[in-house]
C-alpha cells in the first residue's frame, strides 16, 4: 500500500529521515510531499519530494528498509509518485544521486536520463535526472 504521509506518520518517519530537520519534517507531511509505502502493513519506506525551481517535482529522498531493497518497491513507488505527478499536470520529474552511488543505475532503468550535474566542494559529482511523463 502506498499513501500520503500524514501527522500520525511524524514519529515514525523522523526515526528514518535524519537528513532534514523535525520542522522541515512536519512541513513536508503537511503539504503532501512524503509519500509512505507499506508490505503486509509493515512500513517499508518513503519518498519524500519538493518542487525543483518551484515549479518541477523533484526526488529528494527515496529510501526503503534494508530487508525490502531490491525486490521491485522502488519502482513501484516511483510509478506510484509519477503518476500522481501527471493528475496534477506536471509534464516532467527530477532527481539527483551522487556519482558514486548505485542509484543513479536505477533511475536510469527506470527511465530517467542524465540532464546534467553540480559539483560541490569536496562532495562527489551531483548527476541530475530527468523523466518526462
Amino acid at each position: 500500500m502506498i499513501r500520503y504521509a500524514n501527522e500520525n506518520d511524524f514519529e515514525l518517519l523522523s526515526n528514518y529521515d535524519t537528513h532534514i530537520s523535525s520542522t522541515e519534517l512536519r512541513n513536508c507531511i503537511n503539504t503532501k510531499k512524503i509519500l509512505i509505502m507499506f508490505h503486509n502493513n509493515s512500513f517499508i519506506g518513503w519518498l519524500r519530494f519538493n518542487l525543483f525551481w518551484d515549479a518541477i517535482p523533484f526526488i529528494n529522498m527515496l529510501y526503503f528498509l534494508e530487508n525490502y531493497r531490491k525486490k521491485g518497491y522502488g519502482s513501484q513507488l516511483v510509478n506510484f509518485w509519477e503518476k500522481e505527478m501527471l493528475k496534477n499536470n506536471y509534464k516532467m520529474v527530477l532527481t539527483s544521486t551522487q556519482s558514486n552511488e548505485q542509484a543513479q543505475f536505477f533511475y536510469r532503468k527506470i527511465g530517467y536520463v542524465d540532464c546534467g550535474s553540480l559539483l560541490l566542494p569536496d562532495e562527489p559529482l551531483e548527476i541530475i535526472l530527468l523523466k518526462n511523463l
